[in-house]
């Protein structure tokens, strides 16, 4: 598992902590991902957009649009600020947008949705060929099967994730999260640690006013897009960070999955990287 900036080869060490003690076992199969560190959020956010804006730039030429995924939330918001900016030439007229999630019973507009952000964030300021969204309001299992449906008609040039705080992929908290996911996506009850980080990040005042389900992109049908760029920011992170990348492949950390995929590259500022083994 390589650094790209600096360089180096991670020995792997089994992590501790709420992620757990169990040492992984490893080997060739396993395929991990390539992991690039930089020494600041402004210069790992400007590496992941140079990264996304080739990708895409490569997908508009090859088949005259890209379709691209991407997750909200704070730690996401310095790679897309940069992402946006006129000087990486993105094509964005020919790139369709998705997004990874959303709260069953919150509308368009309610400032902790996750449409809002993708539209005010991106939609609002590039203006993409189309934004396809999933609606809060509309019934939940209706609404997954068709959004998964889109999914399967487009399928994904980019996928732009996170990892939250509790490990999760999306909202495919440890609870939920399944490695072989029937479903491209479902509706979840969130976990009490993905609860208590829209709490800390400052979406909603109280964990019980958090809403108790979401839908969710699920593990399969986000990493099966054509490249995954991982972008984690902040020392908050650090320890996820870890359990994801030398820890056990398991579902108490969901993000554990990335290390079986090697079109994946994770970008970690010079804080979440903090506790890798050098």
């Amino acid at each position: 598992m390589g650094h790209a900036c600096p360089g180096g080869t991670v020995a792997r060490q089994p992590p501790t902590g709420k992620f757990g003690g169990c040492r992984a076992t490893y080997s060739a199969a396993m395929h991990p991902p390539e992991v690039s560190v930089h020494p600041n959020t402004e210069a790992m956010a400007a590496a992941a957009a140079d990264t996304a804006a080739g990708i895409l730039r490569g997908a508009v030429a090859r088949h005259g649009v890209a379709h691209a995924m991407f997750a909200t939330g704070n730690s996401q918001l310095a790679f897309v600020d940069a992402l946006v900016a006129a000087d990486r030439s993105v094509p964005w007229s020919d790139v369709v947008v998705f997004h990874m999630d959303e709260y069953v019973g919150v509308g368009p507009d309610h400032p902790a949705g996750f449409r809002h952000w993708i539209r005010d964030r991106i939609v609002a300021r590039v203006h993409p060929r189309a934004a396809h969204y999933l609606d809060g309001l509309a019934p939940p299992e209706a609404e997954c099967a068709r959004y998964a449906a889109l999914l399967q008609e487009h399928p994904f040039d980019l996928c732009c994730l996170g990892i939250g705080e509790n490990g999760h992929l999306a909202f495919n908290d440890p609870p939920v999260a399944d490695f072989d996911d029937p479903l491209d996506v479902k509706v979840v009850t969130l976990d009490e640690g993905c609860r208590r980080q829209q709490v800390g990040e400052g979406h909603f005042p109280t964990e019980a006013d958090v809403p108790d389900q979401a839908m969710t992109v699920t593990i399969p049908a986000l990493l099966r897009a054509h490249r995954v760029l991982a972008v984690v920011p902040e020392a908050r992170k650090a320890e996820p960070v870890r359990a994801s990348l030398e820890g056990p492949v398991a579902t108490r950390c969901p993000a554990s999955e990335l290390q079986r995929t090697p079109h994946a590259t994770v970008f970690l500022d010079a804080d979440s990287a903090a506790l890798l083994s050098r």
